[in-house]
């Protein structure tokens, strides 16, 4: 019988691979931010990393998880750490798109793949001598805002606001919108930036209104998100707020709300697992992480756990025809994993499925979102993510 890949990674789980004595040792370092202002991304990465594999081809895989508390000094660290100290060949993370821009030129000089679980598409776009060694799970922002503004269509905006972060993952949102937008004849008539660690956007949420936008795109990540958006409500906006698979946490509903219901996002479809199709090829893997995952902690896992787990199985399937290249621990293995990764194709993962290419180092397509909104306190499918532009 012919098992499909989802099903293999899900055997792996629980069954070694391959009887008699391990031959050598894989080693993958985790890099997380699982305390500092965005732990709320980093907790559910760092408690995932207990449930990826821990035997493939018959190697036992060792994982060395180190936390950079959001600092991108440390997450420079950290990466210096596991590649020269614990040699490591290949690393899950970080949590952060700076975190992750910030070690690209270390992952490249060693020649280490990074599996990168950060939404921004600026850590594997445009492609080049350093980017080549990165891959990455988490939906791209074109793939994001695609299916958002398809919604501002149907919906009838036309004059939108912006305000997002002043740094990297930010900023690829607010490159990438004016295009989309400009096409569909809606106006940007206000743009805002605003830092992780502010305590207050008065007076960008009072700009933004002065300039009477329709709606207004937030981009942001997990808690900090709610700022804005409760400062517009609090200042009397009352039109849609747009926001990203970023906030894609119960903290962010937590500390919101009433001032973030009705939110309009687009996220993995595992964010509404209850209400997810039977027919979507990504269920039965999200169910099974989300059953280990509840079987350790109590808890269901936020999607930024998933996108360190569909890490795991990229590596898993990358990992045998490396082997027939390098053992681990070589420069020749960690490029054979590199070539490999390039060549995933139909990889079912809990995000979506994943076709990586020389071109394309996330993979990801329409099948990795859905249109999501809140109510009542709870995350919940909003229907359908037909693209209109």
């Amino acid at each position: 019988m012919k098992l499909s890949k989802s099903l293999l990674f899900a055997v792996s789980l629980s069954t070694v691979l391959a009887t008699g004595a391990a031959h050598a040792q894989i080693k993958i370092g985790a890099m997380v931010s699982a305390t500092g202002p965005t732990s709320a991304i980093g907790i559910p990465q760092r408690n995932t990393v207990a449930l990826l594999p821990t035997t493939v081809g018959g190697l036992t895989i060792e994982y060395i998880t180190l936390d950079d508390g959001g600092d991108t000094t440390r997450a420079v660290q950290n990466a210096k750490q596991l590649i020269q100290q614990h040699k490591v060949d290949a690393i899950i993370g970080p949590s952060t798109t700076p975190a992750a821009l910030a070690i690209l030129p270390i992952i490249a000089e060693a020649k280490v793949p990074l599996v990168s679980t950060v939404g921004s598409q600026a850590v594997v776009e445009p492609q080049d001598a350093t980017k080549r060694w990165v891959f990455k799970t988490t939906q791209n922002d074109d793939l994001i805002a695609e299916a958002l503004v398809s919604h501002m269509v149907r919906n009838k905006v036309k004059r939108l606001g912006y305000v997002g972060f002043n740094d990297p993952f930010g900023e690829g949102f607010l490159k990438i919108l004016p295009a989309m937008l400009a096409k569909n004849k809606i106006e940007l008539v206000a743009t805002e930036k605003y830092s992780r660690t502010d305590q207050s956007v008065t007076g960008q949420a009072l700009k933004l209104i002065a300039a009477k936008p329709d709606a207004v795109f937030v981009a942001a990540v997990g808690g900090p998100a709610v700022l804005p958006q409760a400062t517009l409500r609090d200042q009397g906006f009352k039109g849609t707020i747009y926001q990203t698979h970023a906030i894609a946490t119960q903290d962010f509903i937590k500390i919101g709300g009433a001032k973030v219901e009705g939110t309009v996002l687009a996220a993995g479809g595992m964010l509404v697992f209850d209400e997810m199709s039977d027919a979507n090829p990504v269920k039965n893997v999200a169910a099974r992480f989300i059953r280990a995952y509840e079987k350790i902690y109590g808890t269901r896992p936020a999607t930024f756990g998933a996108n360190t787990y569909d890490s795991g199985i990229l590596l898993q399937y990358a990992i045998p025809d490396a082997l027939k290249k390098g053992q681990p621990g070589s420069e020749a293995f960690r490029s054979a994993l590199r070539d490999a990764l390039e060549g995933q194709k139909e990889i079912v993962g809990c995000q979506g499925v994943f076709n990586v290419t020389a071109s394309n180092h996330n993979g990801l397509d329409k099948r990795a979102r859905e249109l999501i909104t809140i109510k009542d306190g709870k995350f919940r499918l909003l229907g359908d993510t037909k693209v209109v532009l």
